[in-house]
């Protein structure tokens, strides 16, 4: 019989990269609370109604994508561990096969002759390196530092701390004494700063310059809002 760990979620211990659930999480919540509270601009109504809509969908959205993260997370780790228990098993009872798949991924790399022998030998040794090498080739799948708890508890705080953002103006009004048109201009900006600073936080984990990165979320940020404004107004000159 092959030695190999129990694989089990629990047992493995992995460092985890809370940066892009952050990015997911924190872009989510802008874009959809702006989206929220332009359309409540366009369609000319109170800023009771903007904190109304604005914090349910804050919380309630916020919820669902931490939900959302946490189980497809949890399948991703699921699926890997279950097709990894099954390697193993392969590894037993079809050991010339599973043999003669690795000198196949092997010679697609340039290994040939003794050069193909000797390495096939090797990783055909250690029943870890074996098995890492049929899931990422065979399969296309890699161990990634994912935590299903951490992933869905990160996307929910960033969704409701970068999601506050246009809120805030609004959520401090009595105080501020803007006026609707200051208070919707001010909102805008400090959306769309936020937005342009979690793309440079995105371009950390991309190959895509930062400046692009900041400007293409800001984007996004901004023609939902655009979007959802222009329905907003169209809806009230309806009614």
């Amino acid at each position: 019989m092959l030695d190999h760990p129990e694989v089990n979620i629990k047992d493995q211990k992995m460092t985890y990269n809370w940066l892009p659930d952050f990015v997911y999480g924190g872009m989510d919540g802008a874009v959809t609370t702006f989206a929220v509270v332009a359309g409540v601009v366009g369609a000319s109504l109170s800023t009771t109604i903007i904190l109304i809509l604005g914090f349910a969908n804050l919380f309630a959205d916020g919820f669902s994508m931490a939900v959302g993260k946490y189980l497809s997370d949890k399948s991703q780790h699921e699926l890997y561990n279950k097709i990894k228990e099954i390697e193993y098993r392969h590894l037993e009872e079809k050991t010339d096969y599973e043999k003669k798949e690795v000198q196949d991924i092997l010679k697609i790399y340039g290994f040939k002759g003794k050069d193909l022998t000797r390495a096939t030998k090797i990783i055909t040794s250690n029943p870890k390196a074996w098995v890492d090498l049929m899931m990422r080739n065979e399969f296309k799948m890699m161990h990634e530092n994912i935590n299903p708890t951490k992933g869905a508890l990160t996307t929910f705080i960033s969704f409701i701390l970068i999601g506050f953002i246009p809120l805030f103006i609004y959520t401090a009004s009595p105080i501020l004494q803007l006026s609707e048109k200051t208070s919707f201009i001010t909102t805008s900006f400090a959306t769309l700063s936020a937005l342009f600073l979690v793309g440079i936080i995105k371009s950390k984990f991309s190959t895509k310059n930062w400046f692009i990165s900041s400007l293409e979320t800001a984007l996004i940020g901004g023609v939902a809002a655009t979007i959802a404004y222009l329905i907003g107004y169209f809806l009230q000159t309806l009614i």
